[in-house]
């Protein structure tokens, strides 16, 4: 078992996230893009060449829990990985996922989504 996939197995909702604590400027993170609902920043631990999160000011802890009131904001985060990807010279190409609950990967109960590119990705992925 991959140490992403332990990681998730032992994950569980409630509390304080990691992600919370650099939304909050309390850890450092490499930060791609902050606007006054999301943040992007890369990835400490890459899967690709490129790989970086972009992660909702809102603690939703996962998709499965987010409101319809959330649509707008669950968009924003995909447009903002689209811009990112593009400045970051992904031309062609990325992977966006968004893993949820244990089984799907999960191990940070705060919505993420991941952006992977730089090389040619496998299918199917997991």
């Amino acid at each position: 078992m991959s140490d992403e996939i332990s990681k998730a197995q032992a994950a569980r909702p409630g509390g304080d996230t990691i992600f919370g604590k650099i939304i909050r400027k309390e850890i450092p993170a490499n930060i791609i893009y902050e606007d006054e609902q999301c943040l992007a920043f890369h990835d400490i631990s890459p899967q690709a060449p490129t790989h970086f999160l972009v992660i909702p000011k809102k603690p939703i802890v996962r998709l499965s829990e987010a409101e319809d009131s959330d649509e707008s904001l669950l968009g924003h985060l995909m447009i903002v990985g689209k811009k990112c990807a593009a400045n970051l010279g992904l031309t062609n190409g990325f992977r966006m996922v968004l893993n949820e609950g244990p089984e799907g990967g999960q191990s940070v109960y705060h919505v993420h989504l991941h952006i992977l590119g730089g090389r040619q990705l496998g299918w199917p992925p997991g």
